[in-house]
């Protein structure tokens, strides 16, 4: 029997055995590797009276390794996405009573501050990056726009409260 039709009735072996254990894709995957790792690191060992016991052990180590892994990723613990509950678009009232008031706050706060900050702001809002406003500012070190942002984002802190909610 040649080495080709030994690793033959191997996989086989191997499959049929992970196969009772996991689902038939994932065996097959174990079996692939198992199947690597003996042409890479065992390819000195022909006998098959030494080959089946280390190739069992080494699917053992691939399994309880799969296995491992999706317990620390959390695949025992999900929850199938038909049990979830949908979400509903339209928050309740208290939420949109809270956010509203919220946003309320936050304009007023900023009517309050002077006009550099006011223009800061509304650039940031409109996704202008600080190299931009830089440039809209006519300011020679973006140090300065850094400055002036921190400072700004204090006072608008200050004029709400100390507190974001």
């Amino acid at each position: 029997m040649d080495r080709h039709d030994i690793i033959g009735a191997l996989r086989e072996r191997i499959l049929a055995f992970a196969t009772s254990r996991v689902s038939r894709e994932h065996a097959e995957d174990l079996t692939q590797e198992v199947l690597v790792v003996l042409h890479e690191k065992y390819a000195h060992i022909t006998d098959l009276t030494d080959l089946v016991p280390l190739a069992f052990q080494v699917l053992r180590f691939k399994m309880l390794d799969a296995h491992r892994k999706a317990l620390r990723q959390g695949e025992y613990n999900q929850k199938s996405i038909d049990e979830l509950p949908l979400a509903n678009p339209d928050s309740d009232p208290a939420t949109q009573l809270d956010q509203q008031q919220r946003v309320e706050r936050l304009l007023t706060a900023i009517t309050r501050l002077g006009e550099r900050c006011r223009e800061l702001f509304k650039w940031k809002l409109e996704g202008k990056s600080f190299p931009e406003i830089q440039q809209l500012m006519r300011q020679q070190s973006i140090n300065t726009i850094y400055t002036w942002d921190l400072r700004c984002r204090k006072q608008l802190l200050s004029s709400m409260g100390g507190s974001w909610d």
